[in-house]
């Protein structure tokens, strides 16, 4: 069915390795000279068929709690990786279930904008099972200085989750966009990772850990406040593509099996990230992110033919970065003398300069993979666009689970995988077999149910199609 929105259109531009453009030829961080935007690979056109603006006031807040029943008959249910799913349960053995029997989940699914097409996905843990969650995290319409609308994403507790996501996949090619405002989620300010009575964007509560969610299940011995500490990690999704339909915030190793491109901020004082690296977009030099701001964003595609299988670190694939720095394999050291590990980051954003100014984060599917777009003024470049493009399967890496049907895959890059903790291996058999597909859906926010606090400011989503498919 043709939509009834204005139309907007959106031209073909280059989609290299890693292109950086001047954002003063972009107004909105997408129109170039010509009033046209860059991203169609094949030389087509964007058009616009959805948009949120936040002008009318939101209902998420005031919608009921639901007691998430868990199991396969949740509306919430997702595979073996959910919060109570089968891989926990077999590499934990008993203890995970007495241990998640300690908790409640209670949730909210709320459609909103033009004829539903946006969800709210919100959670919040009930640790003492009094039936009501312990905190109350929620999205709502905000007023920014200028008096223009928002949404605010507000999670004062560690222990809950709010999204945003397309209420229906996406479809076979689209570009999808948002627009910050706004971002309080953890990093530095002012050299330092403690500001506002608070330490990496947490308050200083104790016993704010990772319980009962881990890498490796349950923890034999450890009680809840014996779990390892969050609050030097925090973070936030400014656009992030997954690989099911319906996302809503869960425990926080599960998501690492089903994203396809992400670009997300990580910020962490841990000294484990010392040797992560940093890209300077306008001179292409990398340098060490503790060096920096640490207000940086990663713009990451993720691999479907490498994984990180040790014990401690399992149920995860690896990453294939590029930036005006240059391209990296996250399971290898990059940089000068090999000397840099882990992400390396895109850009750095400047939380100041908000909402005065503002970053626009883009993702674009087209007949030949995903690009990665980001625009904003960041630091060293000033007011900048930057795109990274990877192909499908480019150079026999393949982006994980990128299919969305099943004749786009043949079924090569199907592996068995072990997930191993205390107790017991669990085996995928299977991991992307032929015949299979993935749909695509968004998210915007925290999916972690034991991870990430604060808040931030959404503005303007919006939808593309190529043109002439907007007409199917």
């Amino acid at each position: 069915m043709r939509r009834s929105w204005k139309v907007t259109m959106l031209a073909a531009g280059a989609t290299a390795a890693a292109t950086v453009v001047p954002a003063a030829a972009w107004p909105g961080g997408a129109a170039d000279a010509s009033g046209t935007v860059a991203g169609l690979a094949e030389g087509g056109r964007w058009v616009l068929v959805d948009h949120e603006g936040f002008d009318r006031p939101l209902k998420v807040d005031g919608a009921p709690w639901r007691l998430d029943p868990q199991g396969p008959g949740s509306p919430w249910h997702v595979d073996a990786f959910d919060d109570d799913g089968d891989a926990w349960k077999k590499i934990s053995g008993p203890l995970f279930a007495r241990q998640l029997a300690t908790l409640n989940v209670f949730r909210k699914r709320v459609a909103f904008g033009r004829g539903g097409w946006l969800t709210a996905e919100v959670a919040a843990v009930d640790k003492d099972r009094d039936g009501r969650p312990d905190s109350r995290p929620g999205l709502s319409t905000a007023s920014l200085p200028g008096g223009q609308k928002a949404a605010r994403i507000s999670e004062p507790s560690w222990d809950a989750g709010v999204l945003i996501r397309p209420t229906r996949p996406l479809p076979p090619r689209y570009r999808v966009e948002m627009t910050l405002r706004g971002i309080d989620f953890g990093g530095e300010r002012g050299g330092t990772f403690d500001y506002g009575g608070k330490h990496n964007g947490y308050t200083r509560e104790p016993c704010k850990t990772r319980y009962p969610w881990t890498f490796q299940g349950a923890l034999p011995g450890k009680s809840r406040c014996d779990y390892p500490d969050v609050t030097k990690e925090n973070g936030f999704y400014y656009l992030t593509i997954l690989d099911y339909a319906t996302p809503a915030p869960h425990g926080n190793p599960g998501i690492h099996y089903r994203r396809k491109v992400i670009m997300d901020g990580y910020y962490s004082d841990d000294e484990r990230w010392k040797n992560a690296g940093t890209c300077n977009p306008k001179t292409g030099e990398i340098y060490r992110t503790f060096e920096g701001t640490f207000n940086g964003v990663n713009a990451l595609f993720v691999r479907g033919d490498k994984f990180r299988e040790a014990a401690n670190n399992n149920i995860s694939n690896e990453y294939y970065i590029k930036t005006a720095c240059g391209n990296v394999s996250m399971d290898e050291p990059y940089g000068p003398g090999g000397r840099f590990r882990q992400h390396l980051t895109s850009a750095e954003l400047r939380p100041e300069l908000l909402p005065k100014a503002s970053y626009t984060f883009a993702v674009e599917r087209d007949r030949t993979g995903y690009t990665l777009e980001m625009s904003g003024p960041f630091l060293n470049t000033g007011q900048t666009t930057l795109r990274v493009h990877h192909d499908f399967v480019e150079d026999g890496r393949p982006i994980w689970h990128y299919n969305q049907t099943p004749d786009e895959y043949d079924g090569r890059f199907d592996r068995e995988l072990k997930h191993t903790g205390p107790a017991g291996t669990f085996t995928t058999e299977h991991s992307w077999p032929k015949g299979s597909a993935y749909p695509d859906s968004f998210i915007i926010g925290d999916p972690h149910l034991n991870y990430y606090e604060g808040s931030a400011h959404v503005d303007d989503i919006r939808l593309y199609v190529p043109a002439g498919d907007d007409k199917r």
